[in-house]
Order: structure tokens, then sequence, then C-alpha cells
């Protein structure tokens, strides 16, 4: 969302830039979406993504059959997997140990709470629990400007997700903030994020975000760690650029295939992301839409490679 990043990039520096923020994005999800109906929001972003309609009737690639998922799929747990705090005790039932999550310092669902009192181990991250793609990473106390980070939190909570994404999950999750431990190697470096995509309980790939604060490479390999050639995001490029460097398979990627298909065996297409810190394994998030179904393959033929594996039953 371009209006997001623009808004995310200007770290409310006063009350009044805030409120105008909020009067600007209000009025662009009126303008966009809450006057639509979500099918007819759905084939309007999916036309801007990839300049076609969508079918809904016979959907052919991964990219339309995740937009049919979207308006039909729809379980009572699907908002507890996507929403970022609730996730962590429903993984706990299911695997039997809270040992995988991410450890959480602080959770509150107001803004105000977020301050130097309460907020006092560093280095960590502070997020929502109900959006995608924000956060801000605090290295220490020094660093922080407590009055920008309230507001951008503020903002944070008031962003309907749902009503940009028309992901149902997100709908009604209540909206909270919440500061985890920030996870790094012994480098001191940002662990590399693996996103097992798997398709009717398969593995079909691995999706690397590969050195986030340095290279910050894009790569994808198979369940047997060979390098796939084809790319799955939302840049512009217009082909597929090699993986400019060689990722080793992770030293507990065996436990994030037994956790993924654990977990998968309840969707007909998820992406469980994982963390593995110097060979200790932890689980980022579950993810049912993909970049909510308007990222682009790279070569397209791809889209519908994988389109054809997703079985939907209709």
């Amino acid at each position: 969302m371009d209006l997001i990043n623009t808004l995310n990039a200007n770290y409310w520096k006063s009350d009044l830039h805030y409120f105008v923020c909020r009067i600007i994005y209000e009025l662009w999800l009126l303008k966009n979406y809450r006057r639509f109906t979500p099918e007819q929001v759905t084939r309007r972003r999916f036309r801007k993504a990839f300049g076609r309609e969508l079918d809904l009737v016979h959907p052919q690639t991964l990219n339309e059959k995740l937009q049919w998922l979207k308006l039909n799929e729809k379980h009572d747990f699907y908002p507890i997997c996507a929403d970022k705090f609730a996730m962590k005790k429903w993984v706990a039932d299911l695997l039997g140990t809270e040992q995988y999550n991410v450890p959480v310092v602080y959770h509150i669902d107001n803004w105000r709470d977020i301050s130097p009192d309460t907020v006092t181990h560093f280095p960590c991250i502070v997020k929502p629990n109900h959006s995608s793609h924000d956060f801000i990473i605090l290295r220490s106390a020094q660093d922080v400007n407590w009055k920008q980070l309230q507001r951008r939190c503020r903002f944070w909570l008031k962003r309907d997700y749902y009503a940009e994404s028309q992901e149902w999950q997100y709908k009604n999750i209540p909206r909270q903030i919440v500061v985890e431990q920030l996870l790094e190697t012994k480098q001191g470096k940002i662990p590399n994020d693996y996103k097992l995509n798997f398709i009717n309980g398969k593995l079909e790939f691995v999706y690397v975000s590969y050195d986030r604060e340095g290279l910050n490479a894009r790569c994808v390999f198979d369940e047997n760690w060979n390098v796939l050639p084809f790319y799955w995001g939302n840049s512009k490029q217009k082909e597929y650029i090699p993986c400019p460097v060689q990722i080793p398979a992770p030293r507990s990627l065996d436990k994030m295939k037994e956790i993924g298909s654990m977990i998968a065996k309840l969707f007909k297409y998820v992406r469980v992301d994982f963390y593995d810190v110097d060979g200790i394994l932890y689980i980022g998030e579950i993810t049912l839409h993909h970049g909510g179904g308007c990222d682009k393959f790279r070569p397209e033929k791809y889209d519908k490679l994988y389109g054809d594996k997703l079985n939907l039953g209709i």
C-alpha cells in the first residue's frame, strides 16, 4: 500500500501531523474500499495488480485461487491464526509446547501505555497484532522518541487492515500492540525469515528473506533445498533475478517442515514463517494468503503451475 508506506515513513512528528494522517487515511479508505462490497474490492485490487479481470468462477492461477479463498473460506480459528499475539497460544496448544514462540515482552491495547516505564527490554520489536508490514525495531531506550512511537502505535490501532485487503480473518481481531524480544544471531543480525508455502498440506517451496538489514535478498527453494528459478513478490521487477548468494539450509529445516506440516493440515493453502537463530527455531507468523493474492510471479508461468496444484474442492 503506497499510502501506508508514505504515512509510516513520516514517523508522526507531531499531534497535528498524526491527525492529518488519520484524515487522509480515512478518506482513502472511503474512496477505495468502504463504499464497495468485498468482491468488488477484491476484483479492483486484482485488476490493478495484474492488469486483467479476476475469474472467481473458474480460477486457474495460484493468485486467483487465493482470491477465491479470501472470499469463501471462513473458519473460526482463522482470526486466531492471523492475530500475531493470539497465534502464539494456538500454536503452543497444537504443538504441546511454547518453546517455538518468540518471547513477548509486553502487550497492550492502549497506545498511551507504550512508555519507558513499560518497555524496558532491549533490543525489541514493536508491532500491531492485526495488520501486516507494520513494525519498529528498538535497539536501545536512548534511541526512542516515545511521543513519536506513541503516535505511530495510535495510528496502527486505528488501521483497518481488513478493509484494505478484504482478508476476512483480520476483520474482528481485538487490536493490540505487541512488544517482542528482537531475535538476533551471534553476529548481531536479524535472522533470515523462512516462509514455508504449503498447498493442500504439502510443502511446495520455501521463500527466504535473506539478510534483511544488509543484502536484503529474496530466494526460493524446494523442500530439498534446491534453488527454484522464480520470484513471488510485490516489487516492480519485470523478470526473475537469480539469487545473488548461496544460502545454506537452516539447521532446523527438518523441524520447520515437521511443524509446518502439522499446521498445514488445517488449510488448503497456508504460509508458515520461521526463524532459525543459530540453530534455535522460532515460529514467526501464519499467513493465509501470501501478498493478499496480489504478489506477482516472475516468470509468470509459475502462477499457473502452482495454481494447478491447489485443489479448492469446487
